[in-house]
């Protein structure tokens, strides 16, 4: 397809998805979910053209990795040199067989990449930065979306998240609706978008709203690792389009694609292939072909240029000779340095003295203006806290959830059916009980919060969509309706039934210890996952933790060793096993035993633990309240979220 044609039949395409696309009538309504916006059949002027042209620049990139169990410190180059250079308007596609370097290519160029890269890599001849960081958009290979929010409430909450305090939130909703309209997902719209265990849209859809949170922000750059994978062509197809759209409003975009069909490939204006690290062809699409027929390579066969570039990169000679993969690539990489290197070389140099004096180069006062979080950190918290209720209501609020506390709380209930004053011994087994299970259980559900949430929380956080602090408060008060319903239900039940004293002060003076430990196990969980980072290790440590201060509570063992005792005092069952002995006896409560009347204080299982010292116990419980969750914080941080 030659230059002329692709662009006929782009813009023929775009004038017919512009007769195509529905009228809205305006209805702005309070809710999000009733949103309606009156827009018209052309493109939404926010994506017409960019605010802030990039030209991107990169020279002599290098990145290397210390591999792993080599005993000599041995370097693995995974990119060697690569140069290149993308202006606004252009679509730079790299193609490359798998560990080719792509990936790790276009995550060095989006300012996302740590480690031991060298090389120099502008935005408008300057550095990456804060400011260039909310005018870049990336949109990863994989789809990291909330499943249960349906299209318009991911974007929706996305622009009000990353979208300045500027504009109102009735405009941002327009911009959400524009990206909508602008990527063909009105259709979907009121779907949810799913996962793994939920079905929800295509895989295209998903993919395209990926790519409109990006769009949002209406990015001068954008980046996309592989948007067309695992699509069939013609959603392929479509994606490619839309972005060739952008890029025609003067966006720099720059993406790794791979083996995209004849008809995708057309669509690029520049290309960048790499094999192992080198890099074969930088320039032109239309010169690409030319080029190496050139140097040899001709294809026997008319074929996509695409496959041709690939087996190429792979090593195979295009005549089907079984000469030496790795001579083949070394050759390519020769001729490209020989051939086309130094002329792109002073291609950078000449830019970079062109662009010192054009429009496109900003002053620092704007550079610290764009700078700014966008929103504050109350309506950070606001919209996560939102957001937070309406994905986790799903999870947290679950039958299974509810029927394992309730058959539980039952089963608790109908062991100790009534259970007489003088059977003591009993009493205090399910005050431990109690204990013990809302020690595990909180504890267990909160490992997995970070972990599982690790993805997005990289995706959200590296866009400077909000602060660190805003994500974790809102986070855990998100959690607090699940975490105070369940052992409040669970207390109702078992309560009355095992026949623990009949008076409201008793009664909440139980409820209110047991949400104490449960608020304390809970951000135990919170630090664990926190600082491991990995599910499977995080669910073993926590398994070992809990039986160790299950042993050390108090009412298995009671003449514990000296060396091993101290674990009591780190021992959240610990404090709230006697915290609950406190809630139903005092020093001077009695019950009935074969000389006649006893002192409660006195039953061994008691007088072990003691039932003086409840506001220390307290006051270690809201000690490991707040510490638990600094812990997490501050392990938060350390992995650079």
């Amino acid at each position: 397809m030659s230059h002329s044609l692709r662009c006929g039949w782009l813009a023929g395409r775009r004038r017919e998805r512009g007769k195509e696309r529905p009228q809205h009538h305006a209805s702005m309504e309070q809710e999000m979910l009733d949103l309606e916006i009156q827009t018209g059949t052309e493109a939404p002027a926010i994506f017409k053209e960019a605010i802030r042209p990039v030209t991107l620049k990169f020279e002599d990139v290098v990145y290397k990795i210390k591999q792993k169990n080599s005993t000599k410190n041995e370097e693995k180059v995974i990119l060697n040199g690569v140069s290149g250079l993308v202006q606004p308007g252009e679509i730079l596609a790299m193609l490359g067989p798998s560990g080719s370097g792509k990936t790790t290519l276009l995550t060095a160029l989006g300012g996302r990449l740590d480690g031991r890269l060298s090389g120099a890599i502008t935005y408008n001849n300057k550095p990456f930065s804060n400011a260039m960081k909310r005018n870049t958009g990336f949109v990863t290979q994989d789809d990291f979306l909330y499943p249960h929010l349906t299209v318009t409430e991911t974007l929706f909450y996305t622009a009000l998240l990353r979208l300045p305090n500027t504009l109102s939130k009735a405009k941002k909703a327009m911009q959400a609706e524009a990206v909508i309209i602008q990527l063909e997902l009105t259709k979907c719209k009121n779907s949810v978008v799913g996962g793994e265990f939920l079905r929800g849209v295509s895989g295209g859809e998903r993919r395209r709203v990926s790519i409109g949170q990006e769009l949002l922000v209406n990015p001068s750059l954008l980046f996309l690792d592989e948007p067309t994978s695992g699509l069939d062509s013609t959603t392929a197809q479509q994606i490619v389009s839309a972005l060739w759209d952008l890029a025609s409003g003067g966006r720099t975009i720059v993406m790794a694609i791979h083996q995209p069909s004849s008809r995708i490939f057309y669509m690029f204006h520049k290309v960048v292939l790499l094999s192992e690290g080198n890099c074969l062809y930088f320039g032109k699409v239309s010169e690409v072909m030319d080029y190496f027929s050139g140097i040899g390579y001709v294809p026997l066969v008319a074929m996509n240029p695409a496959d041709f570039l690939l087996d190429l990169a792979n090593g195979l000679a295009p005549d089907g000779s079984h000469e030496n993969k790795s001579k083949v690539k070394q050759s390519l990489a020769l001729a490209y340095k020989h051939n086309r290197l130094y002329n792109l070389k002073a291609q950078l140099q000449g830019e970079q003295l062109q662009e010192t004096n054009s429009s496109h180069f900003q002053d620092g006062s704007e550079d610290k203006n764009f700078a700014k979080w966008p929103s504050t950190w109350w309506q950070q918290f606001s919209v996560l806290l939102r957001r937070g209720l309406k994905e986790r209501r799903h999870e947290s609020f679950s039958g299974s959830q509810i029927n394992q506390v309730v058959a539980v709380a039952l089963l608790a209930g109908l062991l100790w059916w009534q259970s007489n004053i003088s059977h003591l011994q009993d009493r205090t087994g399910l005050l431990f009980f109690m204990s013990e299970f809302w020690g595990f259980f909180p504890l267990l559900q909160a490992i997995f919060t970070f972990p599982q949430e690790r993805k997005m929380l990289e995706k959200e956080r590296s866009s400077g969509t909000f602060m660190l602090s805003s994500y974790f408060i809102s986070r855990i008060v998100a959690d607090l309706p699940m975490e105070l319903a369940l052992p409040t239900l669970f207390v109702t039940i078992t309560y009355w039934m095992a026949g623990l004293k009949p008076t409201a002060g008793h009664f909440f003076h139980t409820l209110l210890v047991l949400l104490l430990s449960v608020l304390v196990a809970q951000g135990m969980g919170l630090a664990l996952g926190a600082l491991v980072m990995d599910q499977k290790k995080a669910a073993v440590l926590a398994s070992v933790l809990m039986v160790s201060f299950l042993l050390a509570g108090g009412f298995f063992v009671q003449h514990v060793p000296a060396f091993i005792a101290w674990i009591k005092y780190i021992s959240i069952i610990n404090y709230s096993y006697k915290l609950l002995l406190g809630s139903q006896y005092n020093e001077n409560d009695t019950y009935p035993c074969d000389s006649g009347l006893c002192l409660v204080r006195d039953f061994p299982s008691i007088k072990h633990v003691g039932l003086s010292g409840q506001i220390g116990a307290a006051v270690a419980l809201a000690i490991m309240l707040v510490g638990c969750r600094l812990i997490a914080y501050l392990a938060l941080m350390r992995t650079g979220l």
